[in-house]
């Protein structure tokens, strides 16, 4: 008697193969380790929250203002930035190493109330993120009277 027993490929061992994966950077010695420079790009963000709307600070180091994206939907609030880097080592015309990364970070939070962005404003400098987002006038209930 003979088993005829086959083994499926769990579905989320696919999903997750190669997610945690972190580049490496060789920097000149024969064993690998991770670079300050090729490390996953990170957002630490901090929200304050005003009588007249939120302050919100995101770092993004080594980040350019033309990577960074903002974009507000009612209190939903999103930043996204994306690093592009290379790096090519020469020694004469022999090229020694080459790297490329790419990197994408983003994150997602909502406010306690509407946003109006109309009058809100982004400033980039240093590699921090600041915004200044007015809470929108709630809509004030209007009593009509019936003639």
């Amino acid at each position: 008697m003979s088993s005829n027993l086959t083994r499926r490929p769990d579905p989320l061992e696919d999903f997750f193969r190669g997610f945690f994966v972190r580049p490496v950077d060789f920097g000149g010695s024969p064993l690998p380790s991770i670079a300050a420079g090729a490390e996953a790009p990170q957002m630490r963000v901090d929200v304050k929250e005003t009588a007249q709307g939120y302050e919100v600070h995101a770092e993004l180091p080594g980040m350019k203002k033309d990577d960074i994206h903002v974009h507000i939907d009612g209190p939903v609030v999103s930043i996204s930035a994306e690093r592009k880097q290379e790096k090519e080592i020469k020694e004469g015309e022999k090229v020694l190493r080459t790297e490329r990364y790419f990197g994408k970070v983003s994150r997602s939070f909502q406010l306690g109330q509407e946003i109006d962005e109309a009058k809100a404003t982004a400033k980039f400098n240093d590699g921090v993120l600041e915004l200044a987002l007015p809470k929108k006038a709630e809509a004030q209930a209007k009593r009509l009277t019936v003639e």
